[in-house]
């Protein structure tokens, strides 16, 4: 989610030193009681008549999305520079990506059954604006037909600065921005202790994510030699800020290791009066210590860090609770689905130990080597020990379903496991979503990529 924090001015606290980022962190640690579930999810949008995408502004576009969702459903407005740019209600909001991919960061809530209601919602809620408007939508890892030139700009300030110095740094950072849509969860720790083993087992995971929900083989009208290209965009974005972060498995890894971290990622922007001010590639150390050469003698406020922190993109994120990033979007189903996934192994202790001792026992080379490998190979993807990817996903879903079974109940009496069921068949068959849309285009869709609108929009 890219919606700004609160501004800030003169009055603002400023950070008097690391400690308290660490801290920052550490209080985002919560009694098990507490522990919540956050799904985000972005998506396409694209205008029926032409399959063109959706413009921000316009009759059929962005714009008319929003304030149609605002006036018909009272989601409140976010603002900047007098632009529309996103809305908020109930603790989760739809706030706009690069390229207009249309968000919507769910609301913490405590069970997978109360998350597919948000998503079923917001899905709801949205064909009833689109549709009279001519407006379609998709979950897709990548856009299927459109190129660069024709892809939208949404008026965020950040976002012009993000591009400029993505440029300098790799070589896909425009595709990522412009031209991926992703789908998230975000999940509690309870001490410094339970984040480090969640991190350390969901870090190595990520490439199982990446293989159970590939589904981005097409750019600009055929296949991109890819099972996810999302996934191949982030082996080429800038290295100072992504990738499989070898130092979270280290001994005495912890919350100030990571702040260490963050404090040498490169900035972007610092934000004041409303404006995003170009920080690209300037020290979060030094404005820590004042020495920042576009507010020289300032220190930073806390939503200086945060602000900061939501523009580091490893593979998987700590903020005040641990975002999990390597996968695809894809159809409402899945998205019910991944979050129901990592919270079985997250949210039952015995189901974490069981993940870690899978995996404990990973190099970072070999972690990286299947990062690199399941972006074409997907459930074909070696692991260690002379498995498969697709060996190891059977295995990770059976210890999911054991920390779902009888969690939560919905009101029919059922459990969370039942989420996990389109997961299974993926991985009985060892064929990933991408895979089946392949077959597809070269079978009954003749190879037209166009086909994949009127079969997988929402």
């Amino acid at each position: 989610m890219t919606t700004p924090t609160s501004d800030i001015d003169e009055a603002s606290p400023r950070i008097s030193g690391k400690h308290e980022l660490v801290e920052y962190l550490e209080g985002g640690s919560k009694p098990r009681s507490d522990w919540a579930i956050g799904t985000e999810h972005e998506k396409f949008g694209f205008i029926w008549d032409g399959l063109k995408p959706l413009p921000y502004e316009g009759p059929a576009s962005i714009l008319a999305m929003l304030e149609g969702l605002r006036d018909r459903f009272g989601w409140e407005p976010i603002l900047e520079g007098g632009y529309l740019i996103g809305l908020k209600k109930d603790g989760a909001s739809v706030s706009l990506e690069p390229g207009g991919q249309f968000e919507l960061s769910g609301a913490p809530l405590k069970s997978i059954h109360e998350t597919c209601v948000e998503v079923g919602r917001h899905l709801t809620e949205v064909r009833e604006i689109a549709e009279p408007l001519g407006i379609g939508f998709i979950g897709l890892g990548a856009s299927p037909i459109w190129s660069m030139a024709e892809t939208p700009v949404m008026p965020k300030g950040r976002y012009k600065i993000m591009t400029a110095y993505m440029d300098k740094v790799g070589r896909l950072g425009r595709q990522m921005m412009f031209r991926t849509s992703t789908v998230q969860a975000n999940l509690d720790f309870g001490s410094e202790a339970d984040m480090a083993q969640k991190f350390r087992v969901s870090l190595a995971l990520q490439p199982l994510g990446t293989a159970l929900f590939a589904n981005s083989p097409f750019l600009e009208g055929r296949p991109n030699g890819f099972l996810s290209y999302r996934s191949h965009i982030w082996t080429d974005l800038d290295p100072d800020r992504t990738g499989m972060l070898p130092f979270v498995f280290e001994d005495g890894f912890g919350f100030e290791r990571y702040v260490d971290y963050a404090l040498d990622v490169p900035m972007y922007f610092v934000r004041r009066g409303g404006k995003y001010l170009d920080a690209s590639g300037l020290s979060f150390r030094d404005f820590l210590e004042g020495k920042l050469p576009i507010l020289p003698g300032e220190k930073p406020a806390m939503d200086d860090f945060a602000d900061h922190l939501s523009t580091i993109f490893p593979e998987v994120r700590l903020k005040r609770f641990l975002e999990m990033r390597g996968s695809d979007s894809g159809p409402w189903d899945r998205l019910c689905a991944f979050s129901a996934f990592w919270t079985g192994l997250f949210y039952s202790q015995s189901s974490l130990d069981a993940a870690w001792d899978l995996i404990k026992g990973w190099s970072a080379a070999e972690r990286e080597a299947m990062r690199q490998s399941v972006r074409t190979l997907g459930l074909k993807t070696p692991v260690p020990g002379g498995r498969t990817m697709q060996d190891l996903a059977k295995d990770v879903l059976e210890i999911s379903r054991a920390g779902l079974k009888g969690r939560v109940l919905s009101a029919a009496g059922d459990d969370e496991t039942g989420f996990l069921t389109g997961l299974d068949e993926i991985a009985a068959s060892g064929v990933t979503p991408a895979e089946r849309l392949l077959q597809r285009y070269y079978g009954p869709w003749n190879r037209d990529v166009r086909k994949v609108f009127a079969e997988e929009a929402y």
